[in-house]
């Protein structure tokens, strides 16, 4: 059996740029068994498996999985598949099924010619445990205990479908300096976490905050955009900030240091002190199309 495949660069407009993607089309008849072997095949952050959606209204069905495992849903896959089959004609409104439940995605041009994908989060934002500590985190990333907390944003876990420990760190020298030590990893990113975010305050015009996912146990050192960590970010961000009711729009640059800039936008909507929706946004380009053997 041969199935057509995609691959799409996300969370940027340039080609090699964001978090590389691979789609594998009219998948319905692969084994869960076979698509775990074709994701460490291309050993990509994600590889999508598009089926038959299960209600007729709904675009596609999607099964997302990174090297090791299978994501209920993340966000640069639902991004670049919907900016993929927006593509193929399925319009500007795409309803992708995942585990999650089905997720809205709106696709437009960017006002300079290049597709813009933006889905509405499933799941809001939730506070789910407690944080390892300071010194715990300090030694997994590599950085002194001084490094960890600016302001009032302090280590926190939150969750938008996926689990994540969020670490604010006070400076772009300390993201930069940060590194994955595997040795005091094990237990950092909690029982169900796939891996640390770690954020510092914008330093350059049009950025709110820079960041960096790392990912060792999902079998992603490290990634070079994380939408579903995004989906979830907006918890930390108000925890720390206390965001006022309204709409807040927030840019965040992630995988520069890594090679691979991307830029992911949220949109983050606050009634009664509470977070009542999260929007993520970011465009796609394509790479690479063709055929692999199952």
């Amino acid at each position: 059996m041969k199935l057509k495949f995609h691959t799409l660069d996300v969370f940027t407009n340039k080609r090699f740029g964001g978090n590389p993607l691979a789609v594998v089309m009219s998948a319905d008849g692969l084994s869960s068994s076979q698509m775990r072997k074709i994701a460490r095949e291309f050993n990509l952050s994600e590889t999508v498996f598009v089926l038959e959606a299960e209600n007729a209204e709904h675009t596609a069905r999607i099964r997302i999985f990174t090297p090791v495992l299978e994501m209920p849903f993340a966000g640069h896959p639902t991004i670049g598949t919907a900016i993929l089959l927006s593509q193929l004609g399925g319009g500007e409104n795409i309803v992708l099924e995942e585990g999650v439940g089905p997720v809205d995605v709106s696709v437009k041009s960017d006002g300079h010619g290049h597709p813009f994908a933006e889905f509405t989060a499933a799941k809001l934002p939730v506070s789910s445990g407690k944080a390892p500590d300071d010194l715990a985190i300090s030694r997994a990333l590599g950085l002194g205990v001084e490094d960890i907390g600016f302001d009032d944003h302090r280590p926190c876990l939150f969750d938008a479908g996926v689990q994540f420990l969020f670490v604010p760190v006070a400076s772009r020298d300390a993201l930069a300096a940060s590194v994955v030590n595997m040795a005091a990893w094990p237990g950092l990113e909690g029982a169900d976490g796939v891996g640390a975010y770690v954020y510092c305050r914008g330093i350059i015009d049009g950025v709110d905050y820079h960041s960096r996912m790392f990912g060792p146990s999902a079998g992603v050192m490290e990634d070079p955009a994380t939408g579903s960590a995004a989906a979830a970010f907006p918890g930390a961000i108000h925890a720390g900030s206390v965001l006022a009711d309204g709409r807040h729009d927030l840019v965040v640059a992630q995988g520069e240091d890594m090679g691979r800039p991307s830029l992911v936008y949220l949109s983050v909507d606050i009634g009664s002190a509470d977070i009542s929706a999260v929007r993520v946004g970011g465009g796609a380009v394509n790479v690479l199309e063709g055929e692999i053997s199952c």
